[in-house]
């Protein structure tokens, strides 16, 4: 979803933010080693695979299937392998609090950062990258976040 964009923000720098945004909104119940290792895991496999993103027509199962491999390639001999594909795997999923978390930063990220485009760019309407975040996020708060100053937080997705 480039959108013709230019000087797009690096996989590292979505990454930093994402890590920032769960160590600044993480809830108490949360385990925050856990968060900050899938947050900063959440998106290596785009190293090797790019970003694929819905107008790729990717399927989700290939989607993952993909990612999968390249993270698997990634932490190959690393001794914690198993244990760092694990955690991508509860965030990719969203099968752990922890992980559905992460994601759902993942996506309050992408609608700041459209924001951001859109007041430094003339023309630019980040409504669809708002209505594709505010699809991934079920929190009041992140969606309160997420939405442009003076949006509404119960704009449905």
């Amino acid at each position: 979803m480039s959108h013709g964009l230019s000087n797009v923000e690096s996989v590292a720098a979505h990454s930093w933010g994402v890590a920032f945004l769960t160590l600044m909104l993480k809830p108490e119940n949360l385990d925050a080693e856990k968060v900050l290792k899938m947050a900063i895991l959440h998106d290596l496999a785009e190293v090797v695979i790019g970003d694929v993103t819905p107008k790729d027509e990717v399927p989700e199962a290939e989607k993952l299937i993909l990612e999968t491999s390249a993270m698997k390639n990634l932490l190959q001999g690393h001794p914690a392998a198993a244990e760092l594909l694990e955690l991508w795997l509860e965030c990719e999923t969203r099968s752990t609090p922890e992980g559905d978390f992460v994601k759902q930063c993942d996506k309050l990220d992408m609608a700041l950062q459209a924001q951001i485009y859109s007041g430094a760019l003339t023309g630019f309407d980040p409504s669809e990258f708002l209505a594709s975040a505010l699809q991934g996020i079920d929190d009041p708060a992140l969606r309160e976040l997420a939405q442009p100053e003076g949006g509404s937080g119960n704009n449905p997705a």
